[in-house]
């Protein structure tokens, strides 16, 4: 079987090829266009997953869309039928892809994908593709899987079972009772972008206290024991117009929302705290109601909600279940896959291998590039280079330049899939430099000096940085460093309480650990542990780093500026690298260095190409 997933039209439009159970390529739109989030149907995308397997649209035995056009049709009419008279602003904000691209996604796929006949396209449900994606590459034969999100057709919230080569959804809630759009509202309360800045509210968090975590538990969510929820639809607009909340929220919490860029105030990091309490809480819940309802020892979990990396941590240190495994491409993105390997597993009942590995590959499924091209990359933008064939001896020099505090853009093998660099289209740096979070923030990223960066860490090292044991090649649990290698200072890592008008550098440079550039004012981290079979060449260089300084860690960040894409290409590398302060790109077997680069030629209004996300 050649099965195609696409999810698109919404946001992180993706493609994945599965053929005989296994994910060929799967690849963001958003990395091609160079649109962050692009929600436009994955052309690019779908046709780099054609040329990785070696074969024509022709050859393909089904497409399959993530999500049915039809009960997202039910949802809105049902909807707008509620409102009554006050429906209008509903129609006119979501009637033309409503009844456009979205109702007749199968003739655009046609069109522009290129099926070779008809009768190809499939559609599935937008959480069974969610769960189908945790489930099929995960290592277990059995599992209970949640998935949560702001909404797909009417779910936003399911717990069901995996067994073999079959997923079923057990329990689910729907619309407009959302724990996604809840969060996403905050999002948007406290200046950040929805469906962008979530990850930047759960960073936010760590700096407050949760302050508004009894007024959001009375005024807007009754949370059952069970983890059901619902929202008093009262204080939000999604369901009514194109706003997300109503004038009055601003009225619970001290005032207008905060307008973006504007500074960082103590109530924003309060209300992060706050919200972000109340998803672990929602989670845990449903964590516990998973195990109870499905009796299995092992837990998938998708959707946007799964990127929540503080919630998953906190559902893997309560040992409700023995062994959890998360999508790495949780959000909209992922559902191509889960799309894919449902086709392949449910519709056409094809049996299903299970291995102490996952099926993910590390995530590496996007495009790589040899030697030659890279080359000829490098020759048209004149850019001078050291040729290092020999991999042992390319990974010492990059170890060793880390070692002396040096940034490194690295890029390495295939493209990783979903929201996070793992060592394909990373950028890397030292970990023990008290001053390397700053700078990577400011000078590097060009974002918020709030936001903290992860570590990779050796797998077998993985306990002796943090309270922390097993895997987390994904980056999507965080756990304590290690109460040996903090640092003591007087002041609390919140935020001062007597003041509003906080000054967030100075809680960021806060040396709070051996390891400062990773240790989040909570002492946590978002760890990802480096094995020898997902990425050799990775886990030699950190092997090497850690011969020369005796640390095992080293900072990894996406390879990109704030609101761009992770880089796909050699190109976009380079132009990444000139445009920063990154001191060394290492693309594959070539070395540069900044200082022999010549200056780049009519890019001085680059940043206008990206909007801040």
């Amino acid at each position: 079987m050649k099965i195609l997933g696409i999810s698109a039209l919404y946001h992180d439009s993706a493609a994945a090829l599965c053929m005989d159970g296994e994910i060929i390529a799967a690849a963001q739109e958003e990395r091609f266009t160079r649109v962050k989030h692009d929600p436009s149907l994955p052309i690019l995308a779908a046709e780099y997953c054609l040329r990785e397997a070696g074969i024509s649209a022709a050859e393909l035995d089904a497409v399959i869309y993530y999500d049915n056009p039809l009960l997202t049709l039910d949802r809105w009419l049902k909807n707008c039928c509620a409102l009554g008279d006050k429906a209008q602003p509903m129609i006119e904000k979501s009637f033309p892809s409503t009844f456009g691209n979205k109702l007749w996604i199968h003739q655009a796929i046609e069109e522009t994908i290129g099926l070779g006949r008809h009768g190809k396209l499939l559609v599935t449900e937008h959480h069974i593709s969610h769960a189908a994606s945790a489930f099929y590459p995960s290592p277990f034969s059995d599992a209970a899987v949640i998935t949560v999100d702001g909404v797909g057709e009417w779910a936003t919230t399911t717990i069901g079972i995996g067994r073999d080569n079959r997923v079923e959804i057990l329990h689910q809630i729907n619309y407009p009772h959302s724990l996604g759009l809840l969060y996403s509202a905050f999002t948007y309360f406290c200046g950040f972008k929805i469906n962008s800045g979530e990850y930047k509210l759960m960073g936010l968090a760590p700096y407050g206290e949760p302050r508004y975590y009894n007024l959001i538990r009375e005024k807007l969510i009754d949370i059952k024991d069970d983890g059901s929820f619902r929202l008093n639809l009262e204080h939000f607009s999604f369901h009514k117009n194109q706003y997300t909340i109503t004038d009055d929220f601003g009225g619970l919490f001290d005032g207008p929302r905060r307008e973006m860029e504007s500074r960082i105030q103590r109530r924003e990091v309060d209300l992060a705290a706050s919200i972000q309490k109340v998803t672990e809480e929602v989670m845990l819940k449903l964590a516990t109601t998973a195990r109870k309802l499905t009796g299995s020892r092992n837990l998938c979990l998708a959707g946007g909600v799964a990127l929540n990396c503080v919630a998953n941590g906190k559902i893997n240190a309560s040992e409700t279940f023995d062994r959890i495994w998360v999508q790495p491409a949780s959000g909209d993105a992922g559902g191509a896959i889960g799309a894919a390997l449902y086709a392949e597993h449910t519709l056409y009942s094809a049996s299903r291998t299970v291995t102490k590995r996952d099926k993910q590959k590390g995530s590496y499924l996007g495009p790589a590039f040899d030697s030659p091209s890279i080359r000829d990359s490098l020759g048209k933008q004149n850019a001078k280079y050291e040729l290092i064939e020999n991999a042992e001896k390319r990974s010492r020099l990059i170890a060793g330049l880390l070692a002396a505090d040096k940034v490194v853009g690295f890029f390495s093998g295939r493209m990783e899939f979903g929201p996070r660099a793992l060592g394909g289209r990373s950028i890397l740096a030292n970990p023990t430099s008290p001053t390397m979070q700053r700078k990577l923030n400011l000078k590097i990223k060009f974002r918020e000096s709030f936001r903290p960066f992860a570590p990779a860490v050796l797998q077998e090292k993985v306990s002796d940085y943090f309270d922390f044991s097993g895997e987390s090649p994904y980056m999507l649990m965080t756990a304590p460093v290690k109460q040996a290698l903090r640092k003591d200072f007087p002041q609390s890592h919140y935020a001062p309480a007597e003041k509003n008008n906080i000054d967030m550098l100075e809680i960021v440079n806060k040396v709070r650990s051996t390891l400062p550039a990773v240790t989040h004012v909570d002492f946590s981290a978002r760890i990802q542990t480096v094995n020898k079979l997902d990425n050799p060449f990775f886990y030699s260089v950190l092997s090497n780093f850690e011969e020369l300084t005796g640390c095992a860690v080293l900072v990894n960040t996406s390879f990109n500026v704030r609101g761009e894409p992770i880089v796909c290409t050699p190109e976009d590398a380079y132009l990444c690298f000139m445009r920063t302060d990154m001191d060394v790109l290492m693309l594959e077997d070539c070395v540069l260095y900044k200082e022999e680069q010549p200056s780049l030629v009519g890019d001085e209004n680059w940043k206008e190409k990206y909007d801040l996300d």
